[in-house]
């Protein structure tokens, strides 16, 4: 089984990375679900959560994105029930130069037997994804390792002797012109026809993007190919190809936007096209599952698209479209979507040609996680945001959305859905304490409840920050029900494991009794096993590390070794006919082996990296290869298409003789290899068992193999299960139900945290429910009778009991909300008869709704508050036997808008002064207020607006007050003149200056600067107050340096306001505003205390201010010497200058 996943979903729930059982899928570093199950190649392609619609076609290369591709059971070619195949090939490195010009080994005639192995050095840089329709092969880095060359030979892994070898009827076909072209994808549509299309491409990596292409068209199976230029437009460049996966003689062909962006259409097989432009550019493209000429297509600008006719016409269906598209149901073409208007997301449903408001459906009520949408199969996951934990959901069926139910303390990180294809969910979850391991968890059949199958399995992260890879390092063994294998973890050391009952039982793997030259193996278990490598291949049209085919039951070949742990030195091939009970080696290198003829025979060919003539086909299940010649010349093999139509034996070979050779396509008909067809005499039986139990899953299944040497065909029509006979049911056939554990003596008990005696709420009085035995039967197991009555959950009758467990929460999960806006609560229940709980819920704002039983509050109870503040919501569940109660605080908040901080401009020292952040609007509101003070570092944190404080040292202190409401926080800082004591002032002027007061704080700063200029010799400081009629207010401060005794220096500085109130009653002091306009200041009071605290017309002052709609608060500080004294004009905004009459005076 092999899965996709990814950003199919941060469940981080993106299109194209591999999930493996041995699952590859995208990671993060948050909790999230991944996934893409290999149903069909259409799933493994497009159902890539992190879970995002963004790998289609505009990214290079990446894995195959439709159902043509075949890649079905790790098989590196086209099921035989596929019947089609897709290639892609790159050219990412150079030929090796240490080969010889013959390329001719002389050490060794037998495979895997090489004097040195020479292992693939594959290339770190990677192409963007590509779309849906083409798969990268991508050719590996040589390594220099000289060429081998074999002997028509048969290879026992004994000795080699030579015989005639059995001619293979082969073409050879060079694609001359594209020696730089690096990438290609290969289409051979299957279904009995001939045709094969290849699209190769010249990739710059430097700008990014496709420079040149060139299509070509086979119409007999590979053997000649005519370049198609001519017929798209000779200077077209082509980006990506699909073909209709219902109607393989439609074909789509899309033209580079960088050049153009068009798409060419053919109902032909490609031999004429027609070109139609597009408005947009297609990010990737999803064909209907049933309707040949339904389409939609995703933009680069996050656009969704809907055609009817085959790519002609495009409809705009939504903006702002997200992650997931899939079509499904059967009466139109309906999509499943997320879309994110406003950063937020919703999973949606419509028709694709009525996509209006009114034509959508909501399955899930709230809201979900970006990339947190996966269909698969029967089940749809989502992630909805939650602060701190991860929360899923699934939908079984399309049924309402339960929120998935892990063992309580799994607390999970990370969650991948690993596969669904076996009526239940296999997941890897990282739990709260792992970091490079995940556990392996199965589900019921909904896919609700889970239990723990493995734990620690082994896991790998590749990729960047913006593409993360994860492998989890399990494999769903094909055409074995309920059979996998994993590599765990174990005391810092990597095993091997294997389960014929899916997880309930695992046991290491019995290494090989003798090695390839018939020497004892002395391995012992526990101590030493067979460990294998459990990676499928990036590229599809390579068999990875270990291959299983649904054709072939109980045939695995992986790489691997023995000894004590997981290792990747030393390694070999081996291989196992009785489903993993045994093994045998059949290499010493590693090897790529494809299934023919249904799995009756094995072809293998050495890993891309060592250039070969050769392929090796077993009839027996790898315990004797045959040597065949399918190249003259030794050739890179990039990818192999297998079994590409059922009525013809064909597989054709992909790679280059050197870097700078052109595309080499070798097209083999091995029908030849087989002397006839098989009839009933050439087959024998075998017995699928486990270490001797016949009993696999509750049955005993006995299978047809073909007997060692026959050297027939087994057809199309060859069917492997012979007969499958059901067992009496017995402990192993049973694992543990969700909330228990299986202990030391095997027996499943209740978890500490799990209480067995819990009724669901929705068992109401007079109903039946099953009460778990605390085990379940391991789903798809066929087992009967036996202990099943006894481990099977009983039918009891429904208790009346008192509620209990009631929760109160938002439908967001949040504790905020904004004032007018609608809120929804939800009433969860643990216990209770729902049918006949009484529910009542008090909103805190002198309103409460009440309901006759739980059922009415299933869509939630809605309400809007008018008011900000906090609210204490309160609810409460009553039945005739009790009652129970919970409370909620929600925080409603309004915008805030604008700060000011009010604070006197000089306060005496020692002396306590109020403080004052004013709020607007100003509503009631919930508001927290960070105060930093008299230098102070940490600040202090009030929920009133007003704090007291007193400041013990003079100088100048800064006060700054952060506001924070909801996700707003807003600022305001004033600067506070610290002294031991004062004299201040307050000021008017002429009425004329009110008509040219546009009261901004720009005109205020604008004023002051006229006079600063007029005031150049002292320094004052002067505080002008927002509004009309324009006032202002001067303090006048003892000098810094002032060392005479106090009660002198206030006569002194008496003495010198003297002087400034006489000048200003004797009009002396004005300045020219404009020309023709004088503006007088006037002398208003005079007061040896703080005005904040006295004065009426400071008061006024500072009402004044509270209107302003932007404060500035920076000074201008235009001090003048008055003998020993300092003159402060203070203002809180910049006030104008201007040349005095009475500047003569303070000189």
């Amino acid at each position: 089984m092999e899965t996709w996943a990814g950003s199919c979903p941060g469940l981080h729930l993106s299109l194209g990375i591999w999930v493996m059982i041995a699952a590859l899928t995208p990671g993060n570093a948050k909790a999230e679900i991944t996934c893409a199950s290999c149903p069909s190649p259409v799933q493994l392609h497009l159902e890539r959560l992190e879970l995002g619609l963004r790998t289609g076609p505009t990214e290079e290369p990446s894995a195959p994105k439709f159902k043509e591709l075949g890649v079905a059971d790790q098989n590196a070619g086209v099921d035989e029930d596929q019947e089609t195949g897709v290639a892609s090939v790159e050219d990412l490195s150079p030929f090796p130069q240490d080969v010889s010009s013959d390329g001719v080994r002389t050490e060794g005639d037998t495979p895997g037997r090489s004097g040195e192995s020479n292992r693939a050095s594959v290339e770190e840089e990677r192409e963007p994804l590509m779309g849906e329709g083409a798969s990268a092969l991508r050719r590996a880095r040589r390594s220099g390792a000289e060429f081998a060359e074999f002997g028509q030979s048969r290879w026992t892994g004994r000795g080699n002797t030579r015989q005639d070898e059995p001619k293979i009827a082969s073409s050879t076909f060079s694609l001359t012109g594209d020696s730089a072209h690096n990438h290609a994808v290969v289409y051979w549509s299957g279904q009995n026809s001939s045709v094969i299309l290849i699209l190769t491409k010249l990739y710059d990596f430097h700008i990014g993007s496709v420079t040149e292409s060139t299509l070509w068209r086979s119409t007999d199976y590979g053997s000649t190919y005519d370049r198609m230029n001519d017929k798209v437009g000779s200077k077209t460049v082509l980006s990506y190809l699909y073909v209709c996966p219902t109607n393989k003689r439609k074909i789509m062909v899309l033209t580079d936007p960088e050049f153009e962006s068009s798409v060419l259409i053919s109902s032909d097989e490609g031999e004429s096209y027609q070109k139609y432009r597009l408005t947009f550019y297609v990010l990737s493209l999803l064909f209907h599952h049933t309707e040949e000429d339904w389409a939609l297509a995703y933009s680069h600008d996050q656009k969704l698209y809907s055609s009817v006719d085959f790519g002609r016409k495009w409809q705009l269906i939504h903006e702002l479209t997200l992650l997931h598209i899939s079509t499904m149901g059967q009466e139109g073409p309906p999509l499943q979507r997320t879309f994110q208007p406003h950063s937020i997301n919703q999973y949606v449903t419509c028709r694709a040609q009525m996509c209006t408001e009114a034509n959508r459906n909501y399955p899930f009520p709230g809201y979900i996680d970006i990339s947190s949408l996966v269909v698969q199969d029967d089940y749809i996951f989502i992630q909805v945001p939650t602060s701190g934990r991860a929360t899923y959901y699934v939908s079984y069926k399309r049924d309402s959305f339960i929120q998935i139910k892990l063992p309580k303390y799994s607390l999970p990180k990370d969650l991948h859905i690993v596969s669904t294809d076996e009526k239940q969910v296999f997941a890897a979850v990282q739990e709260w304490n792992q970091n490079d391991t995940y556990n392996l968890y199965l589900s019921d059949t909904r896919g609700i409840y889970f239990t723990l199958a493995m734990e620690n399995v082994k896991t790998t992260r590749e990729g960047n920050r913006l593409q993360p890879v994860m492998y989890v390092y399990v494999h769903q063994v094909a055409g074995i029900k309920g059979m996998l294998i994993a590599n765990k973890r174990e005391d810092n050391q990597v095993k091997t494991f294997i389960t014929y009952n899916k997880g309930r039982d695992w046991r290491l793997l019995q290494a090989p009794a003798t090695d390839l030259d018939g020497n004892d193996i002395h391995c012992i278990l526990p101590f030493c096993s067979l460990h294998l490598q459990l990676q499928t291949s990036e590229n599809p049209y390579l068999s990875g590390t270990i291959s299983t085919k649904s054709s072939a039951p109980g045939i695995i070949v992986a790489t691997g070794n023995i000894g004590a742990e997981l290792s990747y030195n030393n390694v070999g091939m081996f291989i196992s006919s009785d489903a993993g009970n045994s093994w045998r080696q059949i290499f010493e290198e590693e090897h790529n082996v494809w299934f023919l003829d249904k799995g009756g025979a094995l072809v293998a060919v050495k890993q891309p990296s060592v250039p070969t003539r050769h392929l090796w086909v077993s009839f027996d299940e790898g315990r004797q290869w045959i040597q065949h010649s399918f190249s003259s010349v030794p050739l890179f093999v990039d990818g192999v298409l297998v079994e590409a139509g059922a009525e013809n034996q064909i597989m054709t070979f992909f790679g280059h003789f050197s870097h700078r050779s052109e595309w080499q396509l070798i097209k083999i008909d091995y029908k030849s290899i087989f002397s006839r067809k098989c009839i009933e005499e050439d087959y024998q039986t075998w017995h699928l068992h486990n270490q001797g139990e016949p009993c696999v899953m509750g049955q005993k299944q006995i299978y047809m193999k073909r007997r060692p040497g026959n050297y027939c065909m087994l057809g199309k029509d060859y069917s492997r299960i012979l007969s499958a006979e059901s067992c009496i049911c017995r402990a192993h056939d049973f694992e543990c139900d969700y909330g228990y554990e299986r202990r030391g003596d095997g027996n499943c008990r209740p978890a500490f945290w799990f209480n067995p005696s819990t009724v669901s709420r929705s068992c109401s009085q007079g109903q039946n429910y099953l009460n778990s035995t605390g085990y379940r039967k391991v789903v798809l197991n066929n087992c009967t009778k036996g202990v099943k009555e006894m481990y099977t959950a009983r039918k009891q009758q429904c208790p009346n009991r008192p509620p209990k467990g009631l929760l109160v929460t938002t439908k967001n999960g949040k504790l905020t909300a904004n004032l007018g806006s609608n809120i929804t609560f939800l009433v969860h229940l643990d216990e209770g008869d729902s049918l006949r709980t009484n529910i009542q819920l008090d909103f805190g704002d002198g309103t409460a709704v009440s309901y006759s039983n739980l059922s009415w509050t299933e869509e939630g109870i809605k309400h809007v508050y008018k008011s900000a503040g906090i609210f204490r919501v309160t609810a409460l569940a009553e039945n005739t036997l009790g009652y129970d109660t919970t409370t909620l605080f929600l925080h409603v908040t309004c915008p805030v808008e604008h700060v000011q901080l009010v604070a006197p401009f000089v306060v005496i020292r020692n002396k306590e002064v109020n403080i004052t952040a004013v709020v607007l609007p100003s509503h009631s509101r919930t508001v927290t207020y960070f105060w930093w003070l008299g230098n102070n570092t940490e600040p202090v944190i009030t929920l009133d607006g007003s704090i007291s404080y007193t400041f013990a040292n003079e100088g100048m202190h800064t006060i700054t007050v952060q506001v924070a409401a909801a996700s707003t926080i807003l600022q305001d800082t004033k600067i506070v003149a610290v002294k031991e004591f004062f004299k201040s002032l307050l000021l008017s002027f002429s009425p004329n200056l009110d008509e040219f007061n546009p009261d901004i704080p720009e005109w205020r700063q604008d004023v002051g600067r006229v006079i600063k200029k007029a005031l150049l010799q002292e320094q004052l400081l002067v505080a002008v107050f927002p509004g009309v009629p324009t006032a202002a207010e001067l303090f006048l401060l003892p000098h810094k340096n002032q060392s005479e005794g106090k009660k002198k220096s206030e006569e002194e500085l008496e003495q010198a306001s003297g002087v400034i109130v006489s000048a200003l009653n004797q009009n002396l002091v004005e300045f020219e505003l404009k020309p023709g306009v004088r503006v007088i200041v006037y002398n208003t009071q005079l007061t040896l205390a703080p005005l904040v605290d006295s004065s009426p017309r400071h008061s006024s002052s500072a009402m004044l201010m509270l209107l302003s709609v932007v404060f500035l608060g920076l000074a201008v500080f235009l001090i003048y010497k008055f003998k020993r004294y300092t003159f402060i004009f203070c203002h809180y905004f910049p006030l104008a200058t201007a040349r005095s009459k009475v500047s003569g005076e303070l000189s």
